[in-house]
C-alpha cells in the first residue's frame, strides 16, 4: 500500500512539475508578445491588432494564475478558471470600447504592420499551443489555459485577413469587422470557461476532492 501511495504521489508531483514548466514558458512568450503587438497596434492604428495584444496580456495573466493553481485542489482550480473567464470577458469589453472610438474617429490602419505582426503572433501562439497540447485534458486549470491559447491562433489569422482586406479595399472597415468577430470569439470563450468553472464549483466538496 505504501508503495502504491508513493507511486501515486510521485506521479502527481511529476505532472505538476511538467505543468509548471510549460506555464512558465508560455507566460513569458505571451508577456513579450503583448508589448510587441500592442506597440505595433498603436503605431499601425489597428483595433484588430489591439484585440490580439489584449489577448496576449490576458493569457499572460491567466498563465500566472494557473501557475498558482497547479498545486491547489480542484475547488481552487475552479475558482482560478472562473477568474480567467472574467478576464477574457474584460478583454472583449476593452475591444468593444476601442471599436466605439474607431466608429466615431475612423482611421485607415497600416496593413503592412497588421500583416507582419499578426504572423509574428501566429508563430508565438503556435508554439504556445504546441507546448500546451499535452496538458489539454488534464484538469479544469489546464484545459482553460489551452482554450485561451487556441483562441489566439484564430485571432492571429483573423488579423491577417483584416490586413489583406484593408489593403484590398483601402478602408478601415475590414479591421472593424474582424475586431467585432474577435469580440464574439472572446465572449464565446469566456462563457465556455465560466460555465466549466461554475459546473466544477457546484459539485459537492467530497466529489471534487475525490
Amino acid at each position: 500500500m505504501a508503495g502504491c501511495c508513493c507511486g501515486t504521489s510521485c506521479s502527481l508531483d511529476a505532472s505538476r512539475t511538467r505543468q509548471k514548466s510549460t506555464l512558465v514558458k508560455v507566460l513569458w512568450i505571451n508577456a513579450v508578445m503583448f508589448f510587441v503587438i500592442a506597440g505595433a497596434a498603436l503605431y499601425g492604428g489597428s483595433t484588430a491588432l489591439l484585440s490580439d495584444s489584449l489577448d496576449n496580456l490576458g493569457d499572460a495573466l491567466t498563465y500566472g494564475l494557473s501557475l498558482y493553481a497547479v498545486a491547489e485542489g480542484a475547488r481552487a482550480k475552479a475558482r482560478v478558471a472562473l477568474f480567467k473567464g472574467l478576464l477574457i470577458l474584460l478583454a472583449a469589453l476593452a475591444v468593444v470600447a476601442q471599436l466605439g472610438w474607431k466608429l466615431v474617429h475612423p482611421v485607415l490602419p497600416v496593413y503592412e504592420v497588421m500583416g507582419v505582426f499578426s504572423l509574428a503572433g501566429l508563430a508565438a501562439n503556435g508554439l504556445c499551443l504546441w507546448l500546451l497540447w499535452q496538458h489539454r485534458n488534464e484538469d479544469i486549470n489546464m484545459s482553460s489555459v489551452f482554450e485561451c491559447s487556441r483562441n489566439d491562433i484564430a485571432s492571429n489569422l483573423s488579423v491577417f485577413v483584416a490586413a489583406f482586406g484593408v489593403w484590398l479595399f483601402q478602408s478601415g472597415w475590414p479591421d472593424i469587422v474582424v475586431a467585432s468577430l474577435l469580440v464574439l470569439l472572446l465572449l464565446r470563450s469566456s462563457m465556455r470557461v465560466l460555465r466549466g468553472a461554475l459546473a466544477e464549483l457546484r459539485q459537492p466538496v467530497s466529489e471534487m476532492n475525490g
